[in-house]
């Protein structure tokens, strides 16, 4: 499985009257944690969608690597698996029948599906709600259970739109002990989210607000940077200056 990286290059986007993306240039390392942190209206889904090729940008350009090397697109399409921040599973199949569906979504053989949906149940805890359906799940399984389809085809970057939003403490700290499992595995993920707790956990997180980035870098290090305790407080100074 090749290590991929993702670049943005001056990326924006305009949507209806809003212009949701303006010139935002960012990196993604192979096998890092990525947050997109920034409040809603930001641009955060836009330039999700914009990497996982799902929107054509207005200006600038998206490349890939594998394995340091300039890799197009097209071929780095298929390791990469995107999960919306809009509820997308079926509500009247269940866990086990949602791993069949994309099983033969992703034609994935025998041989490969059954011990990487038994590894996956295991992982995420579903293993006693296989039968159960995805309308009958809390909202904390229901994220896992998205993100066990995303993973069913082991992808090597994985894009998620606010995947603990609306998810209780104890799910969202299971959630992210998965991503880091997944980044011990030199997997990309990209995570966007609303919460400025969660950008502390990621290895690099990038602030965005009204599509522009804002900074960049380590979260320890951006703090130490704005001398502020938490994110929260930089997007709340930096509000209360635009207003002044």
């Amino acid at each position: 499985m090749a290590a991929i990286g993702i670049s943005a290059a001056s990326i924006s986007k305009r949507l209806g009257r809003v212009q949701a993306l303006d010139g935002v240039s960012l990196e993604f390392a192979a096998g890092t944690i990525n947050g997109l942190i920034g409040p809603d209206g930001a641009g955060k889904t836009t330039l999700m969608r914009v990497l996982a090729g799902l929107l054509r940008p207005d200006s600038g350009t998206v490349s890939c690597s594998a394995d340091g090397v300039a890799t197009p697109f097209s071929e780095v399409r298929p390791a990469l698996a995107y999960m919306p921040q809009a509820a997308s599973l079926y509500p009247d199949l269940s866990v086990q029948e949602h791993l069949d569906f994309f099983r033969d979504l992703y034609s994935l053989p025998e041989a490969v599906y059954r011990p990487r949906a038994s590894e996956l149940l295991a992982i995420t805890r579903l293993e006693p709600f296989r039968d159960r359906r995805a309308s009958q799940l809390s909202g904390g399984m229901y994220k896992k259970l998205g993100l066990m389809c995303s993973l069913l085809r082991s992808p090597s970057a994985l894009l998620l739109d606010e995947p603990t939003n609306g998810v209780d403490p104890i799910s969202r700290r299971e959630f992210w002990d998965l991503l880091y499992r997944l980044a011990g595995q030199r997997i990309l993920v990209v995570i966007a989210t609303a919460y400025m707790d969660e950008a502390e956990r990621c290895s690099r997180v990038h602030l965005l607000d009204r599509g522009r980035v804002l900074s960049s870098g380590e979260p320890r290090q951006l703090l130490a940077a704005e001398g502020t305790a938490g994110f929260d407080e930089v997007f709340i100074r930096r509000a209360r200056q635009e207003a002044a």
